[in-house]
């Protein structure tokens, strides 16, 4: 998978930022934005809008881990994570953040290409995930539109759950929309007429 990726990159040495902005190119990416500490990063991905961040960890002013959940605050963007030395305490704290690839320095350009080979794999796995879900969340929403609107026609129609259900597709199908846009008209009439009911 050759895409080219918009990365931003953050670190306050100044040879790690030149380091990475050598490497990324001849891995085929784009470096769009480069920050000397965490609110910078945050600050300049708001318009660089990156695809992957590469961060360290440790800077001064707000620090790798703050600045990446500060920014996927705003929509999700994968994060490789780089520290000078291996840190419990950091992993610890990683939690359910968007840390994709975690590597230590000195980085390798092969490093580099795997961690954020994995990192996107991660990436698009987690995101068809969020979306799978979403989508099962929407589909019960939807059902539960459409059960009450079949209710409504059972009661006020005196018919069965059968025949309800196919008069909500026949009107469905006659008007071109969706079973549960017509559900949701249903519902709508209904509230108009408890409120007439009431006057």
């Amino acid at each position: 998978m050759n895409t080219t990726l918009r990365v931003a990159i953050a670190d306050d040495d100044a040879n790690m930022r030149e380091y990475l902005q050598e490497v990324l190119p001849r891995l085929g990416h784009e470096v769009v934005t480069t920050a000397e500490n965490g609110r910078e990063l945050a600050d300049r991905c708001q318009a660089a809008h990156p695809d992957l961040i590469i961060t360290d960890i440790k800077m001064p002013d707000c620090d790798g881990l703050e600045a990446a959940a500060t920014i996927n605050q705003k929509g999700p963007i994968p994060v490789i994570l780089v520290s000078g030395h291996h840190d419990d305490e950091i992993l610890n704290r990683l939690g359910p953040t968007p840390v994709l690839a975690y590597l230590i320095k000195p980085i390798t350009q092969a490093h580099l290409k795997t961690a954020i080979t994995l990192a996107m794999v991660r990436f698009r796995h987690f995101q068809a995930l969020s979306k799978e879900a979403a989508d099962l969340r929407q589909a019960l929403e939807d059902r539960k539109v459409i059960e009450r609107a079949k209710g409504i026609l059972m009661r006020r129609m005196s018919v069965d759950e059968e025949e309800a259900f196919r008069r909500l597709r026949m009107l469905a199908s006659s008007q071109n929309l969706k079973l549960v846009e017509i559900g949701r008209k249903v519902l709508a009439a209904e509230d108009i007429f408890l409120q007439l009911d009431k006057t």
